[in-house]
């Protein structure tokens, strides 16, 4: 009997123990959920917002589904940059909330999850895998690190310009795939713990960044460049040539990669200005990987016949119909057939990143197929409609900066294109200089993770909190901003660009 009393008095104190270990009651995580919820009832059972009108006189009415997609937005932006839940949670939230609310055909939501876009991606982190697992990112991180040195400010500006360099000639979400793990291996010679650290953090959101000013310069870089342009000449009917653009974002974007790597220098300022005896390190690990390996060789040959063939589309008619999603995937299913890749490898597969890119899908085709984006465009716009020509083209840039932080790009710079370009003939300003400050800001959401896929990849460096990003993003945001303004107002125009129409 004494036993079994010691037995349920040992019983009690173990519950007792259990509940003072249980970890307090996280408020703030509790008061952001209930302000995602709250601003999302709000506004879906606030009354009619009223049409807005654009300058040719087309009406937008904001039907239901248009208010409540506002709503989700809000919703999602609320637990996305403060990370109520992990971030592929909410991306799931924002389907089940489209079709327990009938925004949109329940079929067609959960469909946006699987959206070649996401594949896309998907293909790219997989191309990161294949380049880790073959030891090419030690290879290239050894090889970059011999050239730029000992000194933290020199292997910020070295991987910087690696990144940018590559997104010249490929997309920028395969170049954050693969020179994610690169970036890895040359944390790991800084901090072998992997601990969280100022160089850290600006290394991987660095990486985002720059990633975004690249991509802006050729038309490889990113699909938006492609579908903009032509969308550009089916409303004007103008063309502009592959080398007429990289003419004039090449020194926007050259002069954000180093804007960035300053600002990153000052508000992330590594905790140790050199890594001494690096170089020596360096030179015996490279020295250990001996020559180059069949199944690296391998993935070299896969992955740049890949890019070479999605290159050629923006060239060659006959293969634009081959679609860059259905080419990138060439090379995963070419790791499995060639073993480079085996089943366990999915696991290290970032799911987490693969739900966000497709909740961030949802909610753009949402906003965009209720009518949401155009009524906010419009509206917008009106506000502008009979302002000086610069703040016209100045505020139409940064409402595409805002809206491609939250829906895809081409979606944002589609949405605000027609109503800018019917608006501008009012204001005399050249259709020119709308297209090429839209493309400088839909190429750079520096905000938000789901702004791009490069923001996100660099988020699973485990260096920074979806804050933390934000927090860098909004001044380098302002920057980007200033910078655009001086090449609108001066730059351009000495360059040779239409900005004004002759009267």
């Amino acid at each position: 009997m004494a036993n079994g009393r010691e037995k349920k008095v040992r019983e009690k104190n173990r519950v007792f123990l259990a509940r003072d270990e249980r970890q307090p009651i996280d408020w703030k995580r509790i008061i952001f959920i209930l302000l995602g919820l709250f601003l999302f009832f709000v506004v879906y059972f606030s009354p009619d917002w009223g049409a807005a009108v654009d300058p040719a006189g087309k009406v937008f009415q904001l039907t239901r589904e248009g208010k409540a997609a506002i709503g989700l937005f809000l919703l999602a932006s609320v637990w996305w940059i403060f990370e109520v839940v992990p971030i592929g949670v909410t991306a799931i939230m924002i389907g089940v909330v489209q079709a327990l609310f009938l925004i949109r055909d329940p079929q067609v939501v959960f469909t946006d999850f699987m959206d070649p876009s996401v594949w896309f991606i998907f293909a790219s982190i997989v191309i990161g895998l294949a380049f880790a697992k073959t030891g090419l990112t030690k290879r290239m991180a050894y090889k970059m690190l011999s050239v730029v040195g000992e000194k933290t400010s020199m292997i910020y500006l070295g991987s910087f310009l690696m990144v940018a360099l590559l997104t010249l000639i490929m997309a920028h979400t395969a170049v954050a795939a693969a020179t994610f793990p690169l970036l890895m291996t040359i944390y790991s010679l800084y901090d072998p713990e992997g601990t969280v650290t100022k160089f850290g953090k600006g290394l991987f959101i660095g990486m985002a960044f720059v990633a975004g000013a690249g991509s802006i310069i050729t038309l490889l870089g990113s699909a938006r460049g492609a579908v903009a342009l032509g969308f550009f000449k089916n409303i004007t009917g103008h063309e502009i040539g592959f080398f007429e653009l990289s003419y004039y974002m090449l020194p926007v974007g050259l002069t954000m990669v180093f804007l960035i790597w300053i600002f990153l220098l000052i508000m992330y300022k590594p905790e140790r200005p050199s890594i001494p005896g690096l170089s020596d390190k360096v030179k015996m690990l490279s020295d250990k990987l001996g020559s180059m390996n069949r199944n690296e060789a391998l993935t070299l040959i896969i992955v740049f016949s890949a890019i070479l063939l999605l290159s050629l589309r923006s060239f060659v008619p006959a293969l634009e119909s081959l679609n860059k999603s259905g080419i990138l995937l060439i090379t995963t299913v070419s790791f499995f057939v060639f073993k480079i890749l085996d089943v366990k490898d999915l696991e290290d597969v970032p799911w987490n990143i693969i739900l966000l890119f497709g909740g961030a899908m949802c909610i753009g085709f949402c906003l965009w197929k209720t009518g949401a984006a155009d009524w906010m465009a419009v509206n917008w716009l009106k506000l502008f409609q009979n302002s000086s020509w610069f703040v016209f083209v100045i505020m139409t840039a940064f409402f595409v900066l805002i809206m491609t932080n939250f829906i895809m790009n081409v979606a944002a710079i589609a949405i605000t294109l027609p109503v800018a370009l019917a608006t501008c003939q009012y204001l005399g300003v050249a259709p020119h200089v709308i297209i090429f400050a839209s493309l400088v800001t839909a190429g750079m959401p520096f905000m938000l993770l789901i702004g791009a896929a490069p923001n996100a990849i660099a988020y699973e460096s485990r260096q920074f909190t979806s804050g933390e990003f934000l927090k860098a993003g909004i001044p380098m945001s302002i920057i980007l901003m200033v910078v655009l303004g001086i090449f609108i107002w001066l730059i351009w125009p000495l360059m040779g660009m239409p900005v004004l129409l002759a009267k």
